[in-house]
C-alpha cells in the first residue's frame, strides 16, 4: 500500500484520477489530503471539511473481474468498511444511508464518492473518495445535519490511527468482493441500512410526498420502497429523499 500525503488539494478524487490517466498507478494507492478545498460528493455536490481535523482521502483500486451489473457490491464493500471502522471506535447508533452515506443517529458522519473507469462491461478501476468527520465539532450547530467521531466520543482521535483501521477494513471487504461473496456483502449491508422497514415520509425529486418503507436495493442498485398499497417502487440517486 502506497500513501501519498498532501498538505492541500482541490479534490483527492480528481488528483488520483489525473494520476491514473498520466501514469501507471499501483493498486491500493491512497491520496490523503490535510486540506481538501473542493471536495466532491454525489451528483456534483460539495463536501466541506475544516483543515487538518478530518479524513479526506481517495483510494485507487482495481476490482478483479467485476462486471458493471455488480457495481452495487463495490458500494456495499466501501460503505461497510467505514461502518465497521466506526463500530471499532465504539461510535453509537451507526448505520448506512443508501447509497453510501454513513450516519450516526440522524446525522451524517461520512460521505463516499466512487468513480469507476470501464473497459467494455467490466469495471477496470475505481477511485474511492471518503470524507469522514473525525475531530471537527458540530455541537454548536444544532441545525446542521452532521456530526463527527469526536462529537460522539467527547475526545480527539489520531487521524492516522483511524485511517489505518479504515484501510484495513477496506482491503478485507474488497477481497470479499473479488471472491464474489455478493450474498454476504448484501446481507451485511441491508442489516444496517438506515430506516430499513421503518414507515417514513419520502419526497420525490418532483416534490411529491408519499409514505413507504425501505425494503432493499435492486439488482441495478436502486432503492426499493414499499408503498402503503404493498407495491414496490425503485428510485435512483437523488430521485427520492426523506421528507
Amino acid at each position: 500500500m502506497k500513501i501519498i500525503k498532501l498538505d492541500a488539494i482541490d479534490s483527492t478524487n480528481s488528483f488520483l484520477k489525473k494520476m491514473a490517466e498520466d501514469s501507471a498507478v499501483e493498486n491500493f494507492t491512497v491520496v490523503w489530503a490535510k486540506n481538501q478545498t473542493a471536495g466532491r460528493g454525489q451528483m456534483q455536490t460539495q463536501w466541506i471539511a475544516e483543515e487538518g481535523k478530518n479524513l479526506t482521502f481517495s483510494v485507487f483500486a482495481r476490482p478483479k473481474g467485476l462486471n458493471i451489473i455488480h457495481q452495487k457490491f463495490l458500494n456495499f464493500s466501501v460503505a461497510l468498511s467505514v461502518y465497521e471502522t466506526l463500530l471499532e471506535f465504539k461510535i453509537p447508533k451507526t448505520s448506512i444511508k443508501w447509497p453510501n452515506d454513513i450516519m450516526t443517529g440522524n446525522k451524517k458522519i461520512c460521505g463516499i464518492l466512487i468513480e469507476n473507469s470501464l473497459k467494455g462491461t467490466d469495471i477496470l478501476s475505481s477511485v474511492i473518495g471518503i470524507g469522514l468527520n473525525v475531530n471537527q465539532s458540530f455541537l454548536s450547530e444544532e441545525n446542521f445535519k452532521a456530526t463527527s467521531m469526536s462529537d460522539s466520543l467527547n475526545r480527539k482521535l489520531d487521524l492516522k490511527e483511524v485511517l489505518d483501521v479504515l484501510l484495513n477494513k477496506l482491503e478485507k471487504n474488497l477481497f470479499d468482493l473479488e471472491k464474489c461473496k455478493y450474498f454476504a456483502l448484501e446481507k451485511r449491508y441491508l442489516d444496517v441500512l438506515y430506516k430499513k422497514n421503518v414507515p417514513s415520509m419520502f419526497k420525490t425529486d418532483q416534490n411529491v410526498l408519499f409514505m413507504g418503507k425501505i425494503i432493499g436495493v435492486s439488482q441495478e442498485g436502486k432503492l426499493q420502497i414499499e408503498l402503503d398499497d404493498e407495491t414496490i417502487q425503485e428510485f435512483g440517486i437523488k430521485e427520492v429523499s426523506f421528507a
